[in-house]
């Protein structure tokens, strides 16, 4: 089931006992969370209602819960957070979990109890007891790999909503700062609607006024100012990078990531992937693939792989000596646009 599906489903009141809301997207997890608090009348909320962060709270509290009896009302919502359990991360907590009785409640689920599941996790360890009951019984919700279209399509609706328009340029372009992520595109929405709130259109300046663009697209663009051999837009990025307070080290390791991406890309592709069975064999966001099929048109396996590997002996030079990082990445500039210097 995708969110709309949900959606409509909840619109109707037509309720399963367990969900699972699998991925990352806070926009949607916080409509989601919105549109099933509103399921319990607003006099009932109070009693009937718990919230629960597996990373504070045993999962033994939220099962508790989950079998009462709603208080003078007919349901009982359960939400569970961050079930850190159902995935093979090692999360620095001291709470214990004993999952007995959460698997004993999935066999035989509370009727009058809605328990929600968020797990904003890329994928769950399937391999696990735990997870394997709760999917056998769970109404699976997926919200975390979103196509562009969908993106896109979430994005007009809530343009429209407020009752604006938005130019297809100026959409194209808030997809492309924000690297495709549907929260930032949504919290960078009330300014543009303030800024526009005479004419209700957004257009393609207002955008490229007001959202900045995120590490993602800043490091995109570094990468093909590199590629360019752009000595000078290369190191302009870089310095605005480190003023935002990234880390050199950080932004090396996301440059490294970028470049081994474009690498897979253009070898998958050569083996006949699709756009789309590139995004799933990957695991990375669909516009990320977008975007890097967009650039291994214009450059060849070695120039990447040189890239790559001048970037992977960076790494190690800022890992193991003094050197300034801002230095070691000029000195990598410099080797890869003149591979002639040693």
């Amino acid at each position: 089931m995708n969110f709309s599906q949900l959606m409509t489903q909840l619109k109707q009141h037509k309720q399963d006992a367990i969900y699972l809301i699998l991925g990352d997207q806070s926009y949607l997890s916080d409509q989601i969370k919105q549109a099933f608090t509103s399921l319990i009348p607003d006099e009932q909320r109070a009693m009937n209602i718990g919230v629960y962060d597996m990373e504070e709270t045993p999962v033994s509290s939220a099962v508790e819960d989950a079998i009462s009896v709603p208080f003078f009302g007919e349901q009982r919502l359960v939400m569970i957070n961050r079930p850190y359990f159902l995935t093979g991360l090692r999360v620095k907590s001291k709470v214990e979990h004993h999952v007995d009785d959460f698997l004993e409640y999935l066999k035989h689920p509370e009727s009058s109890t809605i328990m929600v599941i968020f797990a904003p996790y890329d994928k769950l360890d399937s391999r696990k007891k735990i997870t394997k009951s709760l999917k056998k019984v769970a109404t699976t919700v997926e919200i975390g790999k979103l196509r562009e279209s969908e993106i896109k399509s979430t994005v007009k609706q809530r343009i429209a909503a407020e009752g604006y328009a938005i130019d297809e340029d100026a959409l194209e372009r808030m997809m492309q700062l924000t690297a495709g992520q549907l929260t930032s595109m949504m919290n960078d929405l009330p300014k543009l609607f303030l800024y526009n709130k005479d004419g209700k259109q957004i257009t393609l300046s207002s955008v490229n006024g007001l959202v900045s663009p995120s590490i993602e697209q800043s490091v995109f663009d570094l990468v093909n100012s590199v590629l360019k051999k752009n000595a000078k837009e290369s190191m302009d990025i870089y310095r605005n990078l480190v003023l935002e307070n990234e880390a050199p080290i950080g932004i090396n390791a996301v440059l490294i990531q970028q470049f081994r991406l474009l690498l897979q890309v253009m070898i998958l592709q050569k083996h006949g992937y699709s756009q789309g069975n590139l995004a799933a064999s990957l695991k990375v966001h669909p516009y990320r693939v977008k975007l890097a099929l967009q650039t291994i048109r214009h450059f060849d396996y070695k120039q990447l792989r040189d890239a790559y590997l001048g970037l992977v002996e960076t790494e190690r030079e800022m890992k193991s000596s003094n050197r300034s990082p801002e230095l070691l990445f000029e000195l990598f500039l410099l080797k890869f646009m003149r591979p002639d210097v040693a």
